[in-house]
């Protein structure tokens, strides 16, 4: 479907392509980077996995592009070692059953088209074919065309035709428009799937014909987008210097020379390794000229005056000292640069030179901090800032405005104008806030008015506030799964009492769909779903501005309603078995011949005042970085070169903290664990025997099992396949646990609020958080070594921890192998964890410190995590039967899982 703009009535037909979650190109989307690291032509460590067929070490590096911001991916089989279409089937059906990789599109490369086919049948979402072109003539270009298009795939075609490739201006747009026409009126082809790669070729190689390489891919790029309408350019941009190959800094700057005036020209789709790439406007300026002068064929010396440059670039390094000849600028020069570089040490100086000077207080803020504020939003929204910079800008920023507003009181004239008046809430029963106090902060840098009714906040409050403080925006948080029906309620009770104030939907347990398919139904005004803090600002900005909010509350309404078909379609192809079918494929382990170990120490036991300087090791420190919007894994991270300078400032600041926590003991932590003689009953039961008061009782944790239809030798797993059953005659063992180090947290937070410093409020719950599940590591492994002793042998690095290499497992109530949190109140009678380590579930059955952990503890060396998936409502009303409790409350708990 086209969309038509309002004000120049010209046609846009975006390219959409999806994953699990659409990517929708438009002329205002930002460069849209391809991850070529599954490609076996491209990464030499991707063809020797694939080789060896180590298909789940294949998987991480998948994983590992996503998680670096790769937002389609490109996975190639082509190698002679290979089965190509055997390998691309194989892994594609891996990369399906993996939501956070299966999330972007993929692109399908391969020169053979059986395989490229073969990848077609498999795929899932709309993907990208890369690639055909008029190299075996117009009758296979047109066969594949129209192949394509019956599967609903975007295409590359390849600026190459029967004579050869394309290695000139002339060449590259005769080759271009030939195969637009073929394609468009022969074939049909929707032009907005079409995306031309026009041959990256190397420059600065001495040979004459090469001078050009550059500059002509950039004009046949500007010629493609003003000729051939709707379609997308894009191309393997390492290629431009490969001369310079072990040069990386002249790589680096020939890179981001090259894509910054190609993505002028429109070039919008491309493969681009960010670890070789500068910031543009960071290049030093003489490398800046000489590097320009190549890729934009400027001078007939440029390539030999760049190569003798380069001998002197060779390991040039940025000088680490503190630079404060930004102190000498003009003030507003002053200002604008504390709140970009998060500097607060001269922020009241500045401020109050600038009260001076000022006929009025209220202008500081509405004039130099806010054209500051300006600046940092702009870097921000063109990824140049990154959010934990963000955060620090927003510290200077209030400072400032705290300073400033004794004067403002005093002068009653004059009221800021604001951009907009935010509520936001983490919903009734949830303790966990980190996300949204990190969106609060962005959205106040941008002038909105941010009203925070912090944690557990119940739905009447909410409605009660929004009315008073006639907010324009109301925005919801939750981190577990009974939190998505709070959402759910309030957007039912906003439709009642006739709201029309627009709902942002985030936290880790909201989506897309769940906010598609379950909250925008009920609430007929603007519903969003915003799943990080970079687009808060532009969503909330297009859902207030007059000149847009219709057109984006429509859009939004259109694209859910679109989104609910699909998903309802695709819920309707899954196969599911009875319950009772569902036992009989459960998974079967042979009891005689499996070694079972008793624990050396049954019962149940307490630590008060943990020594936390124990954990430091056992840190897992990717999540602490993502939680900041920073994506990679730790430590690679830190040398990422787009985000590693950033990481390390985060991490050092982090160390600091970290450092006070310990000296200081400012945090505390406890845990409570027991190991218990247990079995399996009735299919899908474990029960326990504990001692309480001299007494033995006996306590039942009730398992839930997989019901989606499976291939013929996969099992339905339950948690309780992994203890031996009752009548088995075999005596099992298993253990549950709740540790925690958040008491201290809440305190401290609150004590950083009020020195206006988000910064440090919210790096102490994120810390608090890594802190609690390193306790939950370090004390599964006790377990495993000592208390139950079945690994007494086991040495593994952090880093296998990490991976999970160890015997065993240790999931979670409200996790994907056990999602229903009722079973949290079987742990907490057991182990009694309120008496002794003060740790309390709040009525969602959140733990409150949210700095906590629970779970149980499995050892047997065939228990394994799984996803429990969608469950049918015979499994329900089984569930309530054997835990005792109404149809209705057990639906409550469990609806997340209930398949439509």
């Amino acid at each position: 479907m086209s969309i038509t703009t309002t004000n120049n009535k010209k046609e846009i037909r975006p390219l959409k392509l999806s994953g699990l979650e659409p990517l929708v190109i438009t002329p205002e989307s930002n460069f849209i980077n391809v991850g070529e690291r599954t490609n076996v032509a491209g990464s030499r460590k991707f063809l020797r996995l694939i080789k060896e067929e180590k298909f789940d070490e294949a998987l991480e590096v998948a994983r590992e592009q996503v998680e670096n911001g790769a937002q389609i991916i490109d996975v190639n089989m082509d190698d002679g070692l290979i089965d190509g279409k055997e390998a691309m089937v194989k892994f594609l059906n891996l990369v399906v059953a993996e939501p956070d990789i299966a999330r972007v599109p993929i692109m399908i490369d391969s020169s053979k088209w059986e395989i490229i086919e073969a990848g077609l049948q498999v795929v899932q979402g709309k993907c990208v074919v890369n690639s055909i072109s008029l190299k075996e003539g117009e009758e296979e270009f047109i066969e594949n065309a129209k192949k394509i298009k019956r599967y609903g795939a975007a295409v590359i075609v390849m600026a190459f035709d029967e004579v050869g490739q394309a290695d000139n201006y002339e060449r590259r747009i005769e080759i271009a428009k030939r195969s637009y026409d073929i394609l468009v009126n022969k074939v049909k082809f929707p032009p907005q799937d079409i995306i031309f790669d026009l041959n990256i070729f190397p420059v600065g190689t001495g040979m004459d014909e090469h001078k050009r390489n550059a500059i002509d891919f950039i004009e046949g790029t500007r010629w493609v987008k003003e000729n051939l309408p709707f379609c997308s350019v894009s191309g393997g941009v390492s290629n431009v210097s490969f001369s310079f190959r072990g040069n990386n800094p002249v790589r680096e700057a020939m890179h981001s020379v090259f894509l910054y005036h190609a993505i002028k020209a429109g070039m919008n789709i491309g493969i681009v390794n960010p670890s070789l790439l500068e910031v543009y406007d960071e290049i030093p300026k003489d490398l800046l000229e000489h590097v320009e002068d190549v890729i934009l064929d400027r001078r007939d010396d440029a390539t030999e005056r760049l190569l003798d440059f380069a001998e002197n670039v060779v390991g040039r390094k940025k000088e680490n000292k503190v630079d404060l000849s930004w102190r000498e600028n003009p003030l507003q020069e002053r200002i604008t640069h504390a709140l970009v570089k998060g500097i607060d040490a001269y922020i009241l100086e500045d401020i109050e030179q600038a009260r001076q000077q000022a006929e009025k207080p209220l202008e500081v803020i509405e004039g130099p901090l806010m054209i500051g504020m300006n600046v940092v939003g702009d870097l921000f929204g063109s990824g140049k800032m990154f959010l934990p910079q963000v955060v620090k800008s927003a510290r200077v920023m209030k400072k400032a405005v705290a300073y400033l507003l004794p004067y403002i009181e005093a002068d009653k004239s004059n009221k800021r104008q604001s951009a907009g008046k935010v509520l936001m809430a983490t919903v009734k029963g949830d303790v966990h806030d980190i996300g949204k106090n990190i969106v609060s902060v962005v959205l106040g840098c941008n002038n909105y008015e941010i009203i925070d009714l912090g944690v557990m906040v119940p739905p009447e409050k909410i409605i009660e506030t929004a009315k008073k403080e006639q907010v324009d925006v109301i925005g919801l948080s939750g981190l577990i799964t009974p939190s998505l029906d709070e959402m759910v309620f309030l957007a039912k009770e906003m439709e009642r009492q006739e709201f029309s104030v627009p709902l942002l939907i985030g936290g880790a347990t909201t989506s897309k769909a769940h906010t598609a398919v379950k909250i925008d139904p009920q609430y007929k005004h603007a519903v969003a779903h915003v799943n990080d803090a970079s687009r808060a600002v532009t969503v909330v900005g297009d859902l207030l501005k007059e000149a847009t909010r219709e057109k984006y509350k429509n859009d939004l309404k259109l694209q859910y309603d679109k989104f609910r078909k699909n998903f309802s379609k695709r819920s309707k192809v899954k196969s599911f078995l009875s319950i009772d079918e569902a036992r009989e494929n459960k998974f079967q382990i042979d009891w005689k011949n499996t070694p079972i170990q008793k624990p050396n120490e049954l019962g149940i036991q307490q630590i008060d005042d943990f020594d936390l300087a124990k954990l430091l090791d056992y840190i897992d420190w990717s999540p602490f970085f993502r939680s900041w919007d920073l994506h990679g894994r730790y430590p690679n991270i830190l040398k990422d070169e787009k985000v590693g300078e950033q990481a390390q400032s985060l991490f050092n600041d982090a160390q600091a903290l970290l450092k006070r926590i310990l000296d200081e003991r400012l945090l505390k932590a406890k845990a409570v664990f027991g190991l218990f003689e247990a079995n399996s009953i009735n299919d899908d039961d474990i029960e326990i025997q504990y001692s309480e008061n001299s007494n033995e009782k006996k306590g039942v944790f009730r398992m839930l099992r997989q019901q989606l239809k499976k291939h013929a030798d996969q099992p339905n797993f339950a948690l309780a396949d992994f203890v031996a059953p009752k009548d088995s005659g075999i005596q099992d063992y298993m253990g549950c646990f709740c540790v925690t180090t958040g008491f201290g947290t809440q305190e401290l937070a609150e004590k950083f609020e009020k020195d206006h410093d988000d910064y440090n409020s919210i790096m102490i719950k994120a810390l608090a958080d890594r802190l609690a599940e390193a306790f939950a590591e370090y004390l599964h492994e006790r377990i495993r070594k000592e208390h139950w002793g079945y690994a007494s042998e086991e040495n593994l690095s952090n880093e296998d921890l990490i991976k999970e290499e160890y015997k065993g497992i240790r999931p979670a109530p409200g996790y994907p192998a056990c999602p229903d949190h009722l079973e949290k109140i079987t742990i907490w009678e057991v182990l009694k964890v309120k008496e002794r380590i003060g740790v309390e579930l709040t009525e969602s059955l959140a733990m409150w410190p949210a700095a906590s952990v629970s779970g149980y503890y499995f050892a047997n060396p065939q228990a394994r995590y799984f996803g429990l998936g969608k469950i049918k409502e015979d499994q329900v009303k089984d569930f309530a039967e054997r835990k005792g409790i109404e149809y209705k409350k057990a639906e409550k708990w469990l609806n997340p899982n209930i398949a439509d």
